[in-house]
């Protein structure tokens, strides 16, 4: 299968599942943290949008530890920065609708949670094929040590990913399982 067939095949299938609850474990996260031994409090997270894992629970956790949490703003040509957010502060809608922070406050988040739409056990990943998150993290690394951790539904896992030269891998993919 090709990237749009998963794609495709993957989305159709979240969107059949969405009645479940499904949540990740917060404690899984943190682990990840104390392993590579992770002091920095900036996380970038996502705000959830077509039925993807929700995101910004973990970052009200985070919060709640007193992290620092931002999320992204869409910039032209498939770009993005990240913005200080709290859960507190309001939201504007973008032109994908998906909510970003009203913050011009730039933040390089040290932990970056990942929303994707298909994974592979070699922690490749699908988005939706704008490449805005391969992108920035391949812009984020120049500038310094970031862990990215790709947020999913266990049944969101398949054989194999093709990738090219532009397809960044994932630190860690964390499932409800």
């Amino acid at each position: 299968m090709n990237k749009s067939e998963i794609r495709q095949k993957i989305l159709i299938l979240r969107k059949s599942k969405i009645y479940k609850n499904f949540s990740i474990n917060f404690k899984r996260v943190l682990n990840i943290l104390k392993k590579k031994k992770i002091k920095s409090k900036v996380v970038g997270g996502y705000y959830p949008y077509n039925y993807e894992i929700d995101g910004v629970q973990i970052l009200k956790k985070f919060e709640k530890k007193n992290y620092q949490i931002c999320l992204p703003k869409i910039k032209k040509n498939n770009k993005m920065d990240f913005f200080n957010w709290s859960s507190k502060d309001p939201l504007n809608i973008n032109k994908y609708g998906i909510p970003e922070p009203v913050s011009n406050e730039l933040k390089y988040p040290d932990i970056l949670l990942v929303p994707l739409v298909a994974y592979d056990k070699d922690f490749n990943r699908i988005g939706y094929g704008g490449g805005f998150y391969d992108r920035y993290i391949q812009k984020i690394k120049k500038r310094k040590k970031v862990i990215t951790i790709g947020l999913a539904f266990s049944y969101q896992r398949v054989k194999k990913i093709p990738t090219n030269k532009y397809d960044i891998k994932l630190d860690y993919i964390i499932t409800e399982e």
